[in-house]
């Protein structure tokens, strides 16, 4: 029988592909409730969620909380994906749920409300740096899909994730390599950005730039694939990525002063992670004149937890009933 639950939140995490679904309590993700189901076929997000708490035995919830992928409008009310053919609206959600409180996330936003309720080995070191003080900025940085990065804020009235779209910006470039790249990639998308180059798909974009192929050839885990097995051509194109992804997110740390941590999050992050350190990302990270010393202080970390933007959600929404 159908039920009401108002110390229970919903949360979901829409991706291009799949979107999990889950409860929590308290503040908490309940991991026994995660669902995911596939896009493909559904009209809407709130399909699912219907479908969700029917299966729940549901039939409202105190709030929920949603992470997209694509920018939010609205002041957190709206937001169109970037990879589907959705639009979120907060409304909606309400409708759906009855849920009286909505709030929807860049899943960046999501992550970094994460940050402080991940368990401690679901963040591998990439570097140490100095001591990570507690109600410090941190940043969390997308290498997925896209790229893009969220600076986390405590303040007085709770904690503050600012969006952003810095995946946009220009490439950061150095060498006759790097510029040569870059031209390479305003020839195929008339702009060469830092998500062209160190995102997903970056890698094997790169990787035609050194095989000296028109287009891409090969995808990205088929270049990974070639790395492991020794190849020289994707040698040299995962330590470009990774020079590249060092420096933009070198230029990042110096923008936002993240002295609370810097967080990778994303499957490109999580799969090239064994060759940061070989392949010189904390030199290039480091790299920036006489400010190279300063950069010792920030530590890095990959989040290798599957559920962190639901956990985020889950953090968010408590914050924000609380409040109410």
């Amino acid at each position: 029988m159908a039920n009401t639950d108002q110390h229970l939140t919903l949360l979901s995490d829409i991706g291009g592909t799949n979107t999990r679904v889950a409860l929590a309590k308290g503040g908490a993700l309940l991991p026994e409730t995660v669902a995911k189901y596939p896009n493909a076929g559904r009209a809407s997000l709130e399909d699912i969620l219907r479908e969700y708490l029917e299966t729940s035995q549901l039939t409202r919830v105190a709030g929920a909380c949603v992470a997209v992928a694509g920018p939010v409008s609205g002041g957190g009310t709206s937001a169109k994906m970037t990879n589907l053919d959705w639009e979120i609206q907060a409304a909606a959600v309400a409708q759906a749920t009855g849920a009286t409180t909505v709030s929807i996330l860049n899943d960046l936003q999501a992550q970094g409300h994460a940050l402080g309720k991940l368990a401690p080995d679901s963040l591998r070191p990439v570097l140490k740096g100095a001591d990570v003080p507690q109600g410090i900025a941190a940043l969390v940085v997308g290498v997925g899909t896209g790229f893009n990065a969220a600076p986390v804020h405590e303040t007085p009235g709770g904690r503050y994730v600012a969006a952003s779209e810095c995946g946009h910006v220009a490439l950061p470039v150095r060498t006759d390599e790097d510029f040569a790249l870059k031209r390479y990639l305003e020839q195929k998308h008339d702009f060469a950005s830092v998500e062209h180059a160190c995102a997903g798909r970056g890698l094997e974009r790169i990787h035609a730039f050194v095989t000296g192929q028109n287009d891409v050839q090969q995808n990205g885990e088929e270049v990974l694939a070639l790395l492991q097995a020794g190849d020289a051509q994707a040698q040299r194109s995962a330590q470009i990525f990774v020079r590249l992804l060092g420096a933009a997110i070198g230029d990042l740390a110096l923008t936002h002063l993240p002295f609370g941590g810097i967080y990778l999050i994303g499957g490109a992050a999580r799969a090239i992670t064994p060759w940061l350190e070989p392949f010189g990302f904390s030199q290039s990270f480091a790299d920036k004149g006489r400010f190279g010393t300063f950069m010792a202080q920030f530590p890095i970390f990959v989040i290798e937890d599957d559920y962190a933007a639901l956990t985020g959600c889950a953090a968010h929404i408590s914050a924000t009933l609380a409040r109410r």
